[in-house]
């Protein structure tokens, strides 16, 4: 017998003496899908002709091997996913519509130009997501997109977002699968306001106006997300968290927490079950700020541990949608895809071996030491066996040999683009 399925055989007895079985974890694991996004590959470029960023996001560093066409970000992206285990999707922004080399403005973009990713979908066996572009456009460069005080800029994005959902219909038609379609927009002020309700009064009545097209059934799961701040609106965001969580209540629309949106010490975590009393589903992206919202690569640390604890324990994983959120251009970027993908998927499988009735128990009954006990106690339980036993099922490296992988492909094709 392998010495993977000796240890992994140990492990399952002694999660069992807790009342956890290790096969339903790993079975139920197996099922959440990841939503991994495109545009770590190419350091949020896109296919329409910007050459930076802009809208208060910053990717930086210079590593070579930087996707520059849909081929090699999807010829990338299917080598990331040989190495990361579980249920799969991709995350598009509609800056990455192939157009033939045609100039095609934002605001006229149709699902033709999606029509590659959608096979290449298929294909694969994986489903979509999509986000308007609001931002690495000449027409976003104030800064100011959705609450513009310029009409024409302010239909611009409008009909921008409302090309975005009908986008978003299309590939969920196509694929029979629900698309999560995100919007996010940069708008906001480097330094103190005269005026924080105009800019959120005209937000909301483009926001209206791009939802009030009503979809022909419910694939499209249309969510909303806030921002503390970013690079050039440190003092003001019109979309600020309780902006839009009163929104998403009141349009009962899906509502997006980017982990690095919020104050540094501001744990998501603890939003999830308040959010979900009010707001359908929740869309959290994963990702990591180190003093401030610098969009780090996803590590199994605390922050995510919590996220993952909370959904499992609340047993809400069909109404809350998991997707990566981060680009870092000075590593290698499909080592930045495997990393956090997989960091994603050991915080799951902590959570779902977690003695939660014990727990339960104990706290019901006011033994909160008791209950501390089987947490702390909790973290030595044989884990890494399990993981391992995970890994094999779902034919990927267990350990860091996935990084012999990477570095082959590296020099086999990272390396010969310019």
């Amino acid at each position: 017998m392998p010495r993977t399925e000796q240890e992994y055989r140990a492990a399952r007895e002694t999660y069992a003496e807790l009342g956890i079985d290790t096969d339903q974890a790993i079975e139920t694991l197996a099922s959440i899908p990841l939503s991994i996004h495109c545009w770590q590959g190419d350091d949020v470029i896109g296919f329409d002709g910007a050459k930076s960023l802009s809208g208060g996001i910053l990717s930086t560093g210079s590593y070579p091997g930087r996707a520059r066409n849909a081929e090699e970000l999807r010829s990338d992206a299917v080598f990331a996913f040989s190495l990361i285990p579980g249920k799969k999707r991709f995350n598009l922004h509609a800056m990455y519509a192939e157009t033939g080399g045609a100039k095609v403005d934002r605001c006229d973009l149709e699902p033709r130009y999606y029509e590659g990713w959608i096979e290449w979908a298929k294909q694969q066996h994986i489903g979509l997501d999509f986000n308007p572009t609001f931002f690495s456009h000449p027409l976003a460069e104030s800064g100011w997109t959705l609450a513009h005080p310029d009409n024409d800029i302010r239909d611009f994005w409008i009909r921008h977002g409302k090309a975005s959902r009908r986008i978003a219909q299309s590939i969920a038609d196509t694929l029979k699968d629900h698309v999560v379609n995100n919007l996010w927009v940069p708008d906001g002020y480097k330094d103190m306001p005269a005026d924080r309700l105009g800019p959120r009064l005209r937000l909301k009545e483009s926001l209206d106006a791009i939802y009030s097209e009503k979809l022909p059934n419910d694939r499209v799961l249309d969510s909303v997300e806030s921002k503390l701040f970013g690079i050039g609106s440190e003092a003001y965001v019109a979309g600020s968290h309780e902006f839009y969580l009163g929104y998403a209540t009141q349009k009962a629309i899906g509502l997006c927490y980017d982990m690095g949106h919020f104050h540094p010490t501001e744990n998501i975590a603890d939003k999830i079950s308040s959010t979900l009393l009010y707001v359908p589903y929740l869309i959290i992206h994963l990702s990591r700020g180190l003093r401030w919202d610098s969009d780090h690569i996803v590590v199994w640390n605390d922050s995510l541990t919590d996220v993952c604890r909370e959904i499992v324990r609340m047993h809400v994983w069909d109404r809350v949608h998991l997707a990566l959120d981060y680009f870092d251009s000075s590593v290698n970027r499909i080592s930045a895809w495997i990393n956090g993908a997989r960091s994603t998927q050991r915080a799951l499988l902590y959570a779902f071996l977690e003695p939660i009735e014990q727990m339960r128990a104990a706290e019901e009954q006011g033994d909160f030491g008791t209950r501390l006990s089987y947490i702390e106690e909790s973290s030595s339980l044989p884990f890494s066996a399990v993981w391992h036993h995970y890994c094999e099922t779902e034919n990927v490296p267990y350990g860091p040999s996935w990084l012999e992988d990477v570095k082959d492909y590296e020099k086999k094709v990272l390396a010969k683009r310019p």
